[in-house]
């Protein structure tokens, strides 16, 4: 198992930008995927961006939802096992609260306790 500790949340004026950060203690070598999920108020929980970790033979590999293309990044920090989202130009519809994840190679996913992100004036 792996335990996700999250940061970085908060308020923000459109257009302007916040880092989340994940860092990931644990069964680190079991980690093939991480990233970022986002559930706003009456929707469902979308997939936001991910990317390749550890055992997997497409490390670095990253996955964006079509909604953040272009203005949100999901990097890792191998030394720190952390990933990051930077996330800029944000949107009131960007408003959610954001869930790290892990998905283990055997096929669990564990989840951290979300941060919540909103945008607004």
């Amino acid at each position: 198992q792996v335990q996700l500790v999250e940061s970085g949340g908060g308020l923000v004026q459109p257009g302007g930008s916040l880092r989340l950060s994940c860092a990931a203690s644990g069964s680190i070598s079991r980690i093939n995927t991480m990233g970022w999920y986002r559930q706003a108020p009456g929707k469902q929980r979308e997939l936001v961006a991910d990317i390749t970790r550890g055992v997997s033979r497409n490390y670095g590999r990253t996955n964006y939802a079509d909604s953040v293309k272009g203005r949100f990044t999901v990097s890792g920090d191998n030394a720190k096992n952390t990933v990051y989202l930077q996330m800029d130009s944000l949107k009131p519809e960007d408003t959610a609260v954001y869930y790290c994840y892990a998905n283990l190679i055997t096929g669990e996913v564990n989840w951290g306790q979300g941060t919540q992100v909103t945008v607004s004036s």
